[in-house]
């Protein structure tokens, strides 16, 4: 059956035709045998329906639709039944269910306009499409251009990206995202000139060259094409564009909703700032102005005009033009807005002349700009010269002809200088930093294009769109399968729609372009007479199938394209395909007092000649034949590099995001050949090599001894050893060609087999090169035992020589010194006696004298010492009289004393009398008791009252001890002040601690800094700063901590790759600002505050600390960016786990994106790294919370980089990759909380990555598993949900795919979030 039927059983679902969904889903109730004339079907909405469509065989039944599992695939070649309604369903599916815009079509790249910008082009997702390959992520712009981009690196071929579609369809956006990916990936660490010059010519190029169509905001009004190119190294060398067919007509007409070029608004929209204010564009621009009010559109939703022009400028100063030259052009674009103002007005008998008031404003403003003479501008804005006879003539002309001269000489202006800006383009690409090896062309087109009413443009525009399609066409079908017949290999030749007809009928002998040159050369030409002239030749003599003739109209015809039928109308052909300029126009302009640039222009001087053949001087050019001269080398640069195509489809004419118009994207995919690419993609062999050039290639996977000269039978032999499928390649008679994807696998393969091969050779290398090495240190060796054994032979002889000597010397020293000695003895022994008398006597003469001394000595003592005390204690009374504290302090105590005196006189008084008493009573006792009775009394009184004094006494004691200690305290502080006012070394020491401060940071070791106390710097300049401000110098102060500031910058530049240094400055610059903090007017209160005026040194500080927190995240940062994806996904923590070994993330480097040798990063490279930075960090001291800080902020970034791929690699997307992803995320999560670190929310970062790791564990079958990960995937969106599941791959032949049904149980429409692993959580200082 046809389309892959192989049964029609009941319950099967299969696709028939509907005039509004264009195909619709049914599925069969009762089943088909052969013979019925009717299949029973059941729609959607449960309706029953037959289908009866001249069921003859059963290849007349209805469709097939493919299984629930398929839908929503990324490549179309992978789908069971390939026809219509499969390929259009699963773009709708992928479109509207899974926000997916693009989509793999075989070779072809489909990508549908979603009519708003969506967050999927950023750095992070190129880093994570460079150097991967096509089959192991989603589809995408950047997937392509990595694609040519590797080819190119590897075949060394000149590589071309061919972007179509209609117009709207988002062609001039891939072409700037496919440059934006270039420019990434062909650069440095940080962007070259060439790479930032290639981004900045799309805002200059979109704001000349594109403009607002019914169709299309920013619709490119000319076609590019970009050839971009590279170097050995891969980097961008130079770039070059070239432009085709510029639509000049809309300077000087647009339709209704439509808009002239965006650089008119964005001059009208800036018209205010101080530059633009001589360029008089008036107050209610561009209402004001005829050039850009006719379509009724003055701005567009979602556009800021002013801003676009300050991005152009910037542009432009980018790629070199200066100021004054952009002041040039702009005054140029407004003198053409003038121009369009000049009012030209009829006069004679007969309206057949025409004159310019000689007070226009509009006329003087634009001869004031352009620096020309007003009256001759306006004289031959209405006359023109004629040569007649050998004599010239001046004619006048009508108002309507003056009015076509004023706006051909607006759009050939325009065109100078759109001609000009390209060029100037140019040359600012070109660099002279090496020769290009190869480039990449990026073609970024017109659309095919139907209106209303069709003019010559869109009759250029929809021709070139034919060339693009037979070249296509050519490519993919015609010559792909030639060279299958010509390579005898099994195929059935698929037929496809070949256009050579219609471009045959514009282009061919006696053709549509033939004929309208003939007619321009032609003295009386008009537009009727080549309409008549195309009847006459293809209607009427030989009638062609692609031209007919409209039934109400003798001036338009219609040709069948291949995309659309189209109606153009013949007014204006002529004239635009002359683009005639009167001469004596071009000549004033030529003759301003101002030398402006676009005249003069080298460029376009080429497409100018003089012609006089017509009566009168004009410049003048064929348009058609330069433009089929140019679209010919544009051809033939395709047909001579490697094509990669993406084909743009317009999903709605609304232009809403996200709606699906199944009419519009249907007549799009029969247009382009989408079907007919899908089976020869899926059938065919995309890739193709010789089997020499195979065999030079891959010989390393090869067994044994090969020769060249034998490649055919070496690659017969190994092919089955290495792609066990033999359906995956076929052998042909010079060439062996492959399916896609084999040649990655291939790559792969040698890769591996390189990197062992490199490691096997590395390791004979080093064992030879150690085996060397201890061959030479063993010679070494032992040359220097022998050396080292002569010269302790010749030292132990030179030894014992000199031993023998010195015992002779020593012998007769010895004798002469005994004898001198005892010579000397015995002379001694004679003045001995002397010598004792006048040691005794002079002994006693002296003993005698010191008691002398000694006693005078000391009684002037005691005389000093009494009148010292006496002295003492007047000053001592007086101060005692004369302090008022003391007075108050012993206030207290002076009445404790008088009432213990008070207190003893009572007790006396008291003790008196009651000894009266006992006398007077006890008379008749005797006298001895009476005596002994009234002493024991007096004896207890007296006891009680010594007792209350002594303990008055005692208090009294100890307040006067007290005052006593204060006073001495107190003069202890006043000689300890006095002491260090008294130490005049301490400046001199200061300055030597303020160099060591100031000048040693940049110079300093880095061992010796590390092993410094966390925060001595910075305590040791606190002091001197603290000394300065207290001796009064508090500019001193001030440039001490300036200086101090300037140091650490320099210090934190010199070690920008060092995490230790660092982490000691940041340790360094947060002390010092924390202590000038806190002695601050502001903060301190318990000592005296700083005098000096240190505000914009603490703000300095501060600025510095976060520079040095920010380059200490850098660094560790940068490394761990290259390992993440690597050491979280990739690497095999639980051996054997994984299904099949994972493509390597890798980095280019020259043409072989593999690397050769080296062991992959795991998380012990990824736990090193951090563990690096903790102990730094551990080292210095570092505050717990910026720590947390820190780690909080690395954590982020691993964790969104590893959960960005994830989401963009099917690869990553199994069960078993899962669980290792899961138990590497639990081992840095252990790191983590063993050091503490979870408080300041490092741990929240990875919940995203952990849960994405469960949901590829868990199941996904049934109701209750999606609500299962609903409640427990919360920390990922729906979206990233959703993604994932549709990327979910089956691990073993016992799992399988996540089914349609299943994911929209979940799902919510809305695009792909990606996260973004650049966010920079805030800290202060």
């Amino acid at each position: 059956p046809a389309d892959g039927h192989s049964y029609t059983e009941q319950g099967a679902s299969v696709w028939i035709p509907d005039s509004d969904a264009v195909w619709v889903s049914a599925q069969i109730i009762q089943d088909y045998k052969p013979g019925h004339k009717e299949l029973l079907l059941q729609l959607c909405d449960r309706n029953v329906r037959s289908y009866v469509d001249t069921l003859d065989s059963s290849s007349d039944l209805p469709p097939l639709g493919n299984p629930d599992i398929l839908e929503g695939e990324n490549d179309l070649t992978a789908l069971s039944f390939l026809h219509e309604p499969a390929v259009l369903h699963n773009l709708r599916v992928r479109f509207l269910d899974y926000s997916s815009i693009y989509t793999y079509c075989g070779i072809v790249l489909v990508a549908i306009n979603p009519y708003e910008q969506l967050p999927i082009y950023g750095e992070e997702v190129i880093d994570a499409y460079s150097g991967q390959d096509m089959n192991d992520m989603e589809p995408h712009i950047f997937s392509v251009a990595e694609n040519a981009y590797r080819t190119m690196g590897r075949e060394e071929r000149n590589q071309s990206i061919i972007i179509s579609g209609e117009s709207g369809s988002g062609k001039t956006v891939s072409a700037k995202f496919t440059m934006r990916f270039f420019a990434v990936v062909g650069g440095s660490a940080q962007q070259t000139s060439v790479e930032e010059k290639v981004l900045a010519s799309n805002p200059i190029m979109e704001s000349i060259g594109n403009a607002k169509t019914t169709r299309n905001d920013n619709s490119s009004r000319f076609g590019k094409y970009i050839e971009i190119g590279f170097g050995r190294k891969g980097d961008i060398i130079r770039a070059n564009m070239r432009t085709y067919l510029l639509e000049k007509s809309r300077v000087v007409f647009q339709a209704s909703a439509e808009r002239n070029y965006h650089i008119f608004y964005q001059l009208c929209a800036s018209r205010d700032l101080p530059e633009m204010r001589g360029l008089k564009l008036g107050e209610n621009a561009p209402e004001h102005f005829r050039y850009t009010n006719q379509g009724g559109e003055m701005q567009i939703p979602g556009t800021d005009d002013m801003s676009d022009l300050e991005l152009t400028r910037n542009s432009l100063t980018v790629l070199g033009v200066q100021p004054v030259q952009q002041m040039e052009l702009f005054r140029i674009l407004s003198a053409v807005l003038h121009l369009g103002n000049v009012n030209i007005e009829a006069s004679g008998r007969s309206s057949d002349r025409s004159y310019v008031n000689a007070d226009d404003r509009s006329l003087a403003i634009f001869s004031k700009l352009l620096g020309v003479e007003g009256s001759q501008m306006a004289h031959w804005l209405c006359h023109r010269r004629l040569t007649v006879g050998g004599e010239k003539l001046v004619k006048p002309m009508n108002g309507q002809q003056a009015v076509e001269a004023r706006d051909a000489l607006a759009k050939h202006i325009y065109g100078q200088l759109f001609t000009w800006t390209v060029h100037r383009l140019n040359s600012a690409l070109r660099s002279q930093r090496g020769e290009t090896r190869s480039f990449i062309g990026v073609l970024d087109i017109y659309g095919f294009e139907t209106f209303e009413c069709n003019s010559f443009e869109q009759f250029c525009i929809n021709y070139a769109n034919e060339k693009l399609q037979q070249q296509f066409n050519r490519h993919v079908f015609h010559l792909e399968q030639e060279e299958y017949v010509r390579e005898e290999l099994p195929w059935s030749r698929i037929e496809f729609s070949d256009n050579q007809e219609c471009i045959n009928l514009i282009e061919g002998q006696m053709g549509m372009f033939d004929l309208l040159d003939e007619e321009c050369r032609m003295p009386k030409g008009s537009d009727e007479n080549w309409a008549r002239k195309l009847y006459d030749q293809h209607l009427s003599s030989k009638p062609h199938p692609h031209f007919r003739k409209p039934r109400l109209s003798n001036s338009a015809f219609i040709v069948l394209h291949f995309a659309d039928t189209v109606q153009y109308e013949c007014e204006g052909f002529l004239d635009k395909n002359r683009d005639t300029v009167f001469e004596e126009l071009i000549n004033i302009l030529k003759a301003s007092q101002f030398r402006i640039r676009v005249w003069y222009n080298p460029i376009s001087q080429q497409f100018l000649g003089l012609r006089s053949g017509l009566g009168f001087s004009v410049f003048s050019s064929c348009f058609a034949f330069q433009f089929r001269q140019s679209l010919q080398m544009l051809m033939d640069t395709l047909n001579s590099t490697t094509p990669h195509y993406v084909r743009c489809i317009k999903p709605n004419d609304l232009k809403e995001p996200f709606i699906f118009d199944p009419k519009r994207t249907v007549q799009q995919l029969r247009a382009c050949g989408v079907l007919e690419t899908i089976r020869i993609s899926a059938a065919g062999y995309p890739s193709r090599w010789t089997y020499e050039e195979f065999f030079s290639r891959y010989r390393v996977l090869l067994r044994g001894r090969q020769s060249p000269d034998n490649a055919r039978g070496s690659c017969t032999h190994i092919l089955p050893e290495l792609i066990p499928d033999p359906d995956q390649y076929c052998f042909g008679k010079t060439k062996v060609f492959f399916r896609s994807g084999q040649v990655a696998f291939l790559e792969r393969l040698r890769a591996e087999k390189l990197r062992v091969a490199a490691v096997i050779i590395q390791s004979h290398v080093r064992g030879w090169l150690c085996r060397i090495r201890y061959t030479r240190i063993q010679w070494a060796v032992v040359t220097l035992q022998r050396y080292s054994r002569g010269m302790l032979a010749r030292r132990l002889a030179r030894t014992l020589r000199y031993t023998k000597a010195a015992l002779v010397i020593q012998k007769t020293y010895r004798m002469v010194s005994v004898r001198q000695l005892f010579l000397m003895i015995r002379q001694l022994l004679a003045e001995r006696a002397v010598l004792l008398l006048q040691a005794r006597v002079r002994g006693w003469m002296e003993r005698r004298s010191y008691r002398r001394v000694r006693t005078t000595v000391v009684f002037m003592q005691c005389c000093v010492r009494r009148k010292a005390a006496r002295k003492q204690l007047l000053k001592l009374k007086t101060e005692a009289r004369s302090v008022e504290k003391y007075r108050q302090l012993n206030k207290g105590m002076e009445v404790k004393l008088m009432q213990l005196q008070i207190r003893a006189d009572q007790q006396v008084i008291k003790s008196f009398h009651l000894n009266h008493i006992i006398i007077l009573y006890v008379l008749w006792f005797s006298v001895d008791i009476t005596l002994t009775y009234s002493g024991a009394k007096k004896n207890c009184v007296n006891q009680a009252v010594s007792q209350a004094v002594a303990a008055f006494q005692t208090e009294l004691d100890e307040e006067r001890r007290k005052y006593q200690g204060l006073l001495r305290e107190f003069t202890r502080l006043e000689q300890r002040y006095d002491n260090l006012k008294e130490m005049p070394f301490l400046n001199e020491a200061l300055k030597r601690t303020y160099c060591l401060v100031c000048c040693a940071p940049s110079d300093i070791r880095v061992d010796v800094a590390c092993s410094l106390p966390p925060g001595l710097p910075a305590k040791v300049l606190f002091l001197c700063v603290r000394h300065a401000d207290v001796s009064g110098d508090q500019a001193r102060a001030q440039s001490l901590c300036a200086a101090a500031v300037t140091a650490m910058k320099t210090a934190l530049k010199k070690y920008t790759k060092d995490v230790e240094m660092s982490a000691l400055w940041l340790k360094n610059a947060w002390l010092l600002h924390d202590l000038l903090l806190k002695h601050s007017h502001k903060q301190v209160h318990y000592v005296p505050p700083l005098t000096a005026d240190l505000t914009p040194v603490t703000r300095s500080l501060s600025d510095l600390c976060i520079q040095a927190y920010q380059q200490m995240l850098s660094i560790t940062g940068t490394h761990l960016h290259s390992i993440t994806v690597q050491a979280l996904l990739e690497s095999e923590t639980i051996p054997g786990l994984s299904a099949g070994k994972l493509a390597v993330s890798r980095k280019r480097s020259g043409s072989d994106p593999r690397p050769m040798g080296g062991d992959a990063p795991t998380m012990a490279s990824v736990l090193r790294e951090l563990g690096a930075l903790h102990a730094a960090l551990t080292h210095q001291a570092v505050p717990q919370t910026l720590l947390e800080q820190a780690f909080h902020q690395l954590i982020n970034m691993m964790c969104a980089c590893a959960l960005n791929s994830v989401l963009l690699r099917k690869d990553l997307c199994c069960w078993s990759r899962g669980l290792q992803i899961g138990y590497n995320v639990s081992l840095l999560e252990e790191w983590i909380r063993n050091r503490n670190l979870q408080a300041g929310g490092a741990v929240a970062p990875m919940e995203p990555l952990i849960q994405a790791a469960k949901l590829l564990q868990v199941g996904k079958k049934s109701d209750g598993d999606a609500r299962a990960i609903v409640e427990t995937c919360t920390a990922l969106s729906s979206q990233q949900i959703v993604k994932i599941l549709t990327l979910y791959t089956p691990h073993s032949d016992l799992d399988e795919k996540v089914s349609v049904n299943f994911i929209r149980t979940i799902q919510v429409l809305s695009i792909i979030i990606i996260k973004n692993n650049q966010e920079m959580f805030p800290v202060s200082f």
